[in-house]
């Protein structure tokens, strides 16, 4: 997922204009109301309050029916059209998503703080990826959300979605649901920062969840596709 970084970083930003803009006690006051879900601290719940304000106010985003369990282990699986993608999922959710990201990307001197006071999962790519599932199972058994956009990379709206197997393992490791969630109304799918600054229309709609049984990854996957493979 090589757009979170930006994506983060750009919410950073946006949190000091804004700071400089509206003064720092009515941001924070704003901040601190907008927020619905529990990072474990002050400074996490409110970047949570500003990105909610950002993607509803600036990118008009509609959530319908992200139903995820109050508790409990759970995936959630994601199509990935641009680089806004991630600050319209956390937007959307009640909980905190746990995303897993490159391994290059994580070790990013500048932001690896933010990464990991969010509790983000380093992936390696070049080598055996095995320990970050291993991470990721023990996540998701001690109650946790993980976020993935399975795919693999940024694709367009009506391209083919073909999920990478990563997901369908950690379900049937783990036993936990997956919950589908589809992004459509981006302006500029196809893009990293530039969706972040063009306005959208954005919708991010969740579907009941899916069970994948241990060895059955191929037909976890089909399924998933379906459900995440956008119609227009």
């Amino acid at each position: 997922m090589a757009s979170t970084p930006w994506v983060l970083w750009l919410l950073l930003s946006l949190a000091i204009i804004a700071f400089l803009v509206l003064g720092g006690r009515n941001l924070i006051r704003a901040c601190e109301a907008a927020n619905e879900a529990d990072w474990g601290g002050k400074w996490p719940n409110r970047l949570d309050g500003l990105n909610r304000i950002f993607c509803r106010r600036f990118h008009r985003l509609l959530t319908r029916k992200i139903a995820l369990p109050a508790t409990g282990g759970v995936l959630v699986a994601a199509n990935h059209c641009s680089g806004l993608d991630p600050l319209l999922l956390i937007a959307s959710c009640q909980r905190p998503l746990r995303f897993m990201i490159a391994r290059e990307q994580y070790d990013r001197w500048w932001i690896y703080w933010l990464f990991k006071t969010l509790g983000m999962i380093p992936v390696e790519r070049t080598t055996n990826s095995q320990r970050s599932l291993y991470v990721a199972r023990a996540a998701v058994e001690a109650g946790e959300v993980i976020a993935v956009f399975p795919h693999g990379g940024i694709h367009k709206i009506g391209d083919p979605f073909r999920p990478k197997r990563g997901i369908a393992v950690l379900a049937g490791m783990t036993g936990a649901p997956i919950y589908p969630i589809r992004v459509s109304g981006i302006r500029a799918q196809g893009f990293t920062v530039f969706a972040v600054f063009i306005r959208s229309r954005a919708r991010v709609e969740g579907g009941p969840p899916l069970y994948c049984k241990y060895g059955e990854a191929k037909a976890c996957l089909l399924n998933l596709a379906g459900r995440l493979e956008a119609k227009g």
